[in-house]
């Protein structure tokens, strides 16, 4: 399994854990009902879009830092043939979002950033953009490994930057749209139910009534929301 396939792997392993992905598949026609439902129920309050809003109009990095953002996401999560980038996933804005929402991360971020062009310089003679792929790799495979048995606080800070960077963009990455779409991601889906099996209801003695059957079991009205009289009886 390449590097690529065992990240996949890994992030869909976390996200569906639990989940049936065995069940049915609905149509073309209900996913697109699916989408409608989730964007008018789109869990966020006023607050907290008003917040996201303010977040968008501040800038936090300057534009050196992000291009050299871009490139670092890249080495990370390269483009294939095959698969999408970090960038393709539009993967630095997503950091650049997650440093003002959660401002603890900006020191290390923007440290880590000042200390790569820093190396990049005293080292080549140029900043980590300006540098040749090859070269890149060799100042970022110094950083890109620790040792778990080190507590993080112990650890270099280069290393904490590029695992802490590493993990923003996986986590942009695969919550975008086509990092999803890689996964396969499908997310909850409705089940069909036919009932409970036949063997079953005659162990315990009992049995629909056709009248319930129609109304509950219809595959055809799965979509349709239940109406009830004011006495509590099903109507549809």
């Amino acid at each position: 399994m390449d590097r690529r396939k065992s990240i996949k792997s890994l992030v869909l392993g976390s996200v569906a854990g639990g989940l049936a992905l065995h069940g049915c598949k609905p149509g073309d026609e209900q996913m697109e009902q699916v989408v409608e439902q989730a964007e008018v129920f789109y869990g966020r309050t006023p607050e907290e879009r008003e917040l996201d809003a303010e977040l968008q109009k501040e800038q936090f990095f300057n534009i050196h830092e992000m291009a050299t953002l871009a490139i670092l996401c890249d080495c990370i999560l390269p483009g294939s043939e095959e698969y999408k980038s970090a960038m393709d996933a539009e993967v630095p804005n997503f950091i650049e979002f997650m440093v003002k929402d959660i401002p603890e991360m900006q020191v290390n971020l923007r440290g880590g950033l000042m200390w790569l062009d820093h190396q990049c310089n005293a080292r080549f003679g140029a900043e980590f953009i300006s540098l040749e792929q090859e070269k890149q790799h060799e100042i970022l495979d110094e950083i890109a490994y620790y040792d778990p048995d080190i507590p993080e606080e112990e650890r270099p800070a280069a290393v904490n930057f590029f695992s802490l960077l590493r993990n923003l963009t996986l986590t942009g990455f695969y919550t975008s749209k086509i990092g999803i779409e890689e996964l396969g991601y499908k997310g909850n889906m409705p089940n069909v139910w036919d009932g409970v099996p036949e063997d079953v209801l005659k162990q315990h003695g009992v049995a629909y009534e056709e009248e319930w059957l129609a109304k509950c079991i219809d595959q055809s009205k799965r979509n349709i929301v239940a109406k009830w009289d004011d006495e509590g009886n099903l109507i549809t």
